[in-house]
């Protein structure tokens, strides 16, 4: 059996490594959900998650930090000022993220019954999935049909 090319790279800068950095801190994805399903008030979230407060705290201190949310002052007539969680430019890039999860889970985690929640396209209400397309515009239906290759930022392994 031949070496993996993979094998010749640092892992160091690696992307995926970065990104589960910050994604892969339990709970982190939760909140996400509850943030992309329209849910942006701590408490509200609080409840609905299930996630305890310090956890959700932290999680969205966590996404704040780098700026994936911001946080946004609201005031109720007779409150005192709160704050509600909205994405960023940088959050919504994670949408193609989130939705193939839940695509993922929905076809491997689920019951008879089907997934418990799907992605439509409000434009004409039929499902919405991630596809995988080169820069070319090619539409890559079989997954065997791509692989990495070091980028510009690629760093031999030592």
């Amino acid at each position: 059996m031949s070496t993996p090319p993979a094998l010749a790279w640092s892992v160091a800068n690696c992307p995926i490594g970065r990104a589960m950095d910050i994604l892969g801190e339990s709970g982190t994805v939760i909140v996400l959900r509850e943030i992309f399903n329209g849910v942006r008030r701590f408490d509200l979230m609080q409840h609905h998650s299930g996630l305890s407060r310090a956890v959700l705290s932290n999680r969205l201190a966590l996404l704040v930090e780098h700026g994936i949310v911001a946080r946004v002052a609201y005031r109720e007539p007779g409150d005192r000022e709160r704050h509600e969680y909205r994405l960023t430019a940088r959050g919504f890039d994670l949408q193609p993220v989130m939705v193939a999860l839940a695509d993922w889970g929905g076809a491997h985690l689920s019951g008879p019954d089907g997934p418990a929640v799907e992605v439509e396209h409000r434009g004409c209400g039929a499902r919405a999935h991630v596809a995988l397309v080169c820069e070319e515009g090619h539409e890559i239906d079989r997954l065997r049909d791509v692989r990495t290759r070091p980028g510009p930022a690629a760093l031999p392994f030592a």
